[in-house]
């Protein structure tokens, strides 16, 4: 059944405004912070964390309205109040915690491209959006002593979380979203010829491969740097992305990773690009994968 759910989702071309609101409207209000946006961004996405925060902040929702569900079929079955107040806690945890857990799945979403992925996102953002008023509604009546009621809707928010969990489910094992794109990358475990030294400018991003490896090559106050071509976040090609001092900017979704060591600036990635140190021998580049990060592994030109 819930194979069948997600192939009628994949079809609804009904989704596609609702993604292009959704998508629009978290942009703007991420223009709304000025300066501040992109260290918000930075922290929903998970940046900091070195994995995106979005999956963490959901099991605080789903293990408290569980845990209210467990604590509510109990109290049905016994008849016994004694549980009631442990249960409509568990909700109220619930509802704070998918809050936060909203914030920073639609951080995610912003960046998420792709017709599947944008439908499948936008209908989990939806019936994440019925479960919270479900729970919400059903707080309100626990309060106002209609038990029964309120029971009864925190069961089809419990229903309602399932149905979205699965497709919380699609996007990371079936669409890769959230997922290290340069995860399972084999480099060669030596140094290997990639592109003739004077073929790679100052400045401009140069693709090579490595072994069958995709690689972007970078020239900076005459230093030669190699990262994984591959953009850790969703795959971007970073040889047609943009070179500042010191960094590398993907050209799908803005993520910032340094040319030195491929660590993380800025996200929507939450992962450090893979780097490589490298040699110039008898006019041609060669890299091999980075062994220890330290300023020693990048080349120096000769002048």
């Amino acid at each position: 059944m819930l194979e069948s759910f997600l192939t009628y989702v994949n079809r609804q071309q009904a989704l596609d405004p609702v993604a292009d609101w959704l998508q629009k409207t978290v942009g703007s209000a991420f223009d709304a912070l000025g300066p501040n946006s992109r260290n918000v961004k930075n922290f929903l996405h998970g940046t900091w964390m070195g994995h995106p925060l979005h999956p963490a902040l959901t099991d605080v929702p789903i293990g408290a309205w569980s845990a209210a569900m467990g604590l509510d079929l109990l109290e049905w079955t016994t008849g016994s109040n004694e549980l009631a107040a442990g249960a409509d806690a568990a909700v109220g945890i619930g509802i704070m915690g998918a809050i936060g857990a909203a914030a920073a799945g639609l951080t995610d979403y912003h960046d998420v491209g792709g017709e599947q992925a944008r439908r499948v996102g936008a209908m989990h953002a939806l019936l994440n959006t019925g479960a919270l008023v479900l729970f919400s509604f059903s707080l309100l009546y626990r309060l106002r002593g209609a038990r029964s009621i309120g029971r009864t809707l925190g069961f089809l928010g419990g229903a309602t979380t399932l149905l979205s969990g699965h497709l919380g489910g699609e996007l990371v094992f079936g669409q890769q979203i959230g997922v290290d794109h340069t995860a399972t990358i084999e480099p060669p475990d030596d140094f290997t010829k990639v592109l003739a030294a004077d073929a790679l400018k100052e400045g401009e991003p140069q693709r090579a491969e490595a072994n069958g490896v995709p690689i972007v090559l970078v020239r900076q106050h005459d230093h030669v740097y190699a990262l994984a071509e591959t953009c850790s976040h969703q795959g971007g090609p970073l040889s047609e992305g943009t070179v500042e001092e010191g960094c590398i900017i993907c050209p799908w979704h803005g993520s910032r990773y340094a040319v030195d060591d491929g660590s993380l600036l800025d996200g929507p990635s939450t992962y450090s690009q893979p780097a490589f140190e490298t040699r110039i021998r008898e006019g041609q580049i060669e890299v091999r994968p980075m062994r220890e990060r330290a300023p020693e592994s990048v080349l120096r030109l000769a002048a």
